[in-house]
């Protein structure tokens, strides 16, 4: 619909957005990085265990040139880690869920900003719905956490 109004759009190079796609796409930004810091407050306020990621240096390093590319990768991983641990079989593939956040993340930036974004809450969805059953079930018991990573 964008493109038949605003036909330039389609032209490549670049061509400023009009500013309902420009708002839409930063505050499905601004909205995704603060899901990214309230999964990381959870996880940081749950006894037993010792999250290795801080929800402001979850969100940070996104910001980071070339870093965080590599990020994308990481702090999934730490998540999938934990969930893992609490359910005590493995429920979430680490590499799995990096993969689908790099890729919404590549697509965000160099095809359709929209379909980035929805390509990264369907790669949150997964994710809150292991994290939601992680959390639905019982602790487990200190002596069974995993070692520490960092």
């Amino acid at each position: 619909m964008a493109v038949v109004l605003h036909p330039e759009l389609a032209k490549g190079g670049f061509a400023i957005p009009p500013l309902y796609l420009f708002l839409s796409a930063f505050v499905g930004g601004v909205y995704w990085m603060v899901c990214v810091y309230q999964y990381h407050v959870v996880l940081a306020n749950i006894s037993g265990w010792k999250h290795p990621i801080s929800p402001a240096r979850a969100v940070g390093f996104h910001f980071l040139p070339l870093y965080n590319f590599y990020w994308v990768f990481k702090w999934p991983q730490e998540i999938a880690r934990f969930v893992n641990w609490r359910l005590q079989k493995p429920l979430m593939k680490p590499q799995a869920v990096g993969i689908a956040v790099f890729a919404a993340f590549l697509v965000r930036l160099l095809l359709d900003p929209g379909l980035g974004l929805i390509l990264l809450f369907a790669a949150f969805s997964h994710v809150s719905e292991c994290l939601r059953r992680a959390l639905a079930s019982p602790a487990v018991p200190v002596e069974n956490l995993p070692p520490p990573t960092d």
